[in-house]
């Protein structure tokens, strides 16, 4: 049976830029089917998310422009589970925004906060992790976040160093962190990968409501107060009008930089469940299945000659012929090709930038 305690906040409020052009601002890609499943990234979240906490438990914080797309794209919630942004404002203020709300449903909560957009492939291990981590963190004075087991030294990911001693009478995959560290350089991930200490960082956090308002209270007091100033408005029909007014003013900062960095309390879950940020067309490419030539390719009409490690994404009904093209990113959306060197993918960001500049807006 699931605890009534249980709640969930699916972060969805970006805009995907790195996955351009087939998410656009108008529909980024939480909002997008885009492994092909028929379900798009925050409906395969939402449906996740239905086996820790009760449906009216889930809450989504979005921009306020993809309010009714994520109505539309998850039945049966209510207007009152979307809680919109006036404004990017960076973690912080959206944890913010859904802590006193829910706090002012249930003070006995305990929290799940995810992204929208990442990829789980062992459905059930997850499941199995995060009904611990909810039972850890209501026993305990814990801010928990999820650790991945690296396979790889990657450099798109942070990094979260535990200390190697274990807790007494809590699941050993439970460790008390070290620090966390940005995105390391090739040599640095190498030697984090040999030490043994060091895991992914998923961005997946857990908490009890209590200890997050109270780390909220400690670490990043004005953006606590601004929020905790709704206690009675959150959950009536003034609380949309008191968040616009609030929002503009509030600080731009990370839950990561602004209180899990800093608190004391803060602890690892050691996890393994076929995850992938899906931060990148790389990271696509690295989890869809490939033909011969180690092509990935959405298309019905592709031909390709002496090309090879592709990740190719058009519409069904366009004929392409690609040739001699190895390790590129062929993506067609709309009125808009991309052709880049997946190497090059971070290049995609200003591709976006000069696109909207020189070309007008609505290409991106």
């Amino acid at each position: 049976m699931i605890n009534k305690n249980n709640y969930c906040v699916i972060m969805a409020g970006g805009v995907g830029t790195r996955f351009w052009p087939m998410s656009k601002t108008s529909q980024p890609k939480q909002f997008i089917d885009i492994l092909g499943t028929g379900k798009t990234l925050i409906q395969q979240t939402f449906d996740r998310f239905l086996k820790v906490c009760p449906k009216e438990n889930i809450l989504i914080v979005t921009n306020e422009i993809y309010r009714e797309k994520t109505l539309e794209q998850l039945e049966g919630i209510s207007p009152n589970q979307v809680l919109c942004e006036p404004c990017m404002r960076n973690t912080a203020p959206c944890i913010a925004y859904a802590t006193y709300k829910i706090h002012q449903q249930n003070p006995e909560a305990r929290v799940v906060v995810a992204p929208s957009d990442h990829v789980i492939l062992k459905e059930e291990a997850f499941t199995e992790i995060i009904h611990t981590a909810l039972e850890a963190a209501g026993n305990n004075d814990w801010l928990l976040t999820l650790g991945i087991q690296p396979s790889r030294p990657d450099t798109g990911y942070g990094y979260i160093q535990f200390k190697a001693e274990d807790l007494e009478t809590v699941d050993k995959r439970i460790k008390k962190v070290n620090q966390f560290t940005e995105k390391p350089q090739l040599e640095k991930a190498k030697a984090f990968l040999a030490s043994g200490d060091y895991l992914w960082n998923a961005g997946i956090f857990i908490w009890s409501i209590q200890s997050i308002i109270e780390a909220f209270e400690n670490y990043l007091p004005d953006v606590n107060k601004l929020f905790k100033n709704g206690l009675g408005i959150y959950n009536t029909q003034k609380e949309q009008d008191f968040i616009n007014d609030i929002y503009p003013g509030c600080e731009k900062i990370s839950i990561d930089y602004g209180v899990m960095e800093k608190a004391e309390n803060v602890y690892v879950l050691a996890s393994e469940f076929g995850w992938s940020d899906l931060g990148t067309w790389g990271s696509l490419y690295s989890i869809r299945e490939k033909n011969e030539d180690a092509n990935t390719i959405i298309g019905d009409n592709v031909l390709t000659y002496d090309t090879k490690n592709c990740i190719v994404n058009v519409p069904k009904e366009k004929l392409v012929v690609l040739q001699g093209l190895d390790d590129y990113i062929v993506v067609e959306e709309d009125s808009v090709l991309l052709v880049c060197r997946k190497e090059d993918e971070q290049m995609i960001r200003k591709f976006v930038d000069d696109v909207g500049t020189q070309k007008g807006k609505q290409f991106i």
